[in-house]
């Protein structure tokens, strides 16, 4: 609330139908709600582009927590297996923020420093764990395909076998830092075995 909101649109690329975002000291995202089991389909791909890196982005830090691209896998973890505190705090941020908050959430990024597969909790919560996908500037303009086991990152973030997946988010994010990203997001999709 309060903010403004990145400008999502279809264009086409390389004749492709992609979608674009752009985003000047703003945040929102798109979410593609769905049901998957990632124990038959724990293989994410997507193919992303930027064409500038978030110079303050830091992935350890709320100020720096802003990303050109963004792609998120939301899983169905029910509330009431987190400790009595845990739930307490979730309750509560669900309170300002809406029921549909997650409770267990992968965060892919594109990040300038740290390199591809570095990974901690997210800069505002421990639900949601951020992932490096793609790090620094060597690919900036180009297509990038990225290919991740879901099941997998989610085993070693949360210590447990992947629920439900419930849906998959893209973002592009400049709120924090007031800097300006335009990116391209296309070929999202769930499969059993690796695509490449």
């Amino acid at each position: 609330k309060g903010k403004h909101e990145t400008q999502y649109l279809l264009s086409t690329v390389d004749d492709r139908t992609v979608l674009e975002a752009r985003s000047s000291d703003s945040a929102s995202a798109l979410v593609y709600a769905l049901r998957a089991d990632p124990a038959r389909t724990p293989w994410l791909s997507f193919r992303w582009r930027t064409e500038r890196l978030i110079e303050k982005s830091d992935i350890r830090t709320k100020a720096g927590d802003d990303y050109p691209a963004r792609v998120y896998v939301v899983f169905d973890y029910d509330i009431a297996r987190l400790p009595f505190g845990e739930r307490i705090k979730m309750r509560m941020a669900r309170s300002l923020w809406g029921e549909q908050l997650p409770v267990a959430t992968l965060c892919y990024v594109w990040e300038p420093r740290q390199p591809v597969g570095y990974s901690q909790w997210s800069a505002y919560t421990d639900r949601v764990r951020v992932i490096v996908a793609e790090s620094g500037s060597a690919r900036l303009g180009q297509w990038v395909d990225i290919e991740r086991n879901v099941a997998a990152d989610f085993r070693a973030a949360f210590g447990e076998e992947a629920p439900p997946i419930t849906s998959v988010i893209v973002a592009t994010d400049t709120d924090n830092t007031g800097e300006t990203a335009h990116t391209w997001f296309g070929d999202i999709s769930l499969h059993g075995r690796p695509a490449g």
